[in-house]
């Protein structure tokens, strides 16, 4: 397996590489790196990483590359978005395998919010 991935986002036209947004994916983080003038680039840590989706298009289909997305655990970006890229299967299950494996080490674990704040009681009435 391999331990760290750099991909480019290309145009969905023929999958060529001509955008200023890299993406690298290595086994602690995940850093999307865009911009040509002003260079912002944006972290998230593997463990903070709960799941992760690829979708393809057709057009994607046809030029072998594909989109993930990764719904994460970050405030300032809860989801992030790795688009029109080669490799898309890998780069999904190497994510998805090292986030697992981020979070074990950490001994973290996922909660999910279901909003308690308005809790009905046995007699109907909701609290405040």
């Amino acid at each position: 397996m391999a331990t760290e991935f750099v991909e480019r986002k290309r145009w969905l036209f023929f999958g060529l590489p001509f955008t200023f947004t890299k993406y690298y994916v290595k086994e602690n983080t995940l850093t999307i790196k865009s911009g040509f003038f002003k260079i912002v680039e944006n972290d998230c840590y593997m463990y903070k990483i709960v799941d992760v989706e690829l979708t393809t298009s057709l057009f994607e289909r046809m030029f072998k590359l594909g989109t993930v997305v990764c719904h994460t655990g970050d405030t300032t970006h809860p989801r992030l978005t790795l688009v029109h890229i080669k490799n898309a299967r890998a780069i999904k299950d190497f994510i998805l395998e090292t986030s697992e494996a981020a979070r074990l080490k950490r001994r973290t674990i996922n909660t999910l919010d279901i909003s308690a704040d308005a809790v009905d009681d046995l007699d109907g009435m909701l609290d405040s």
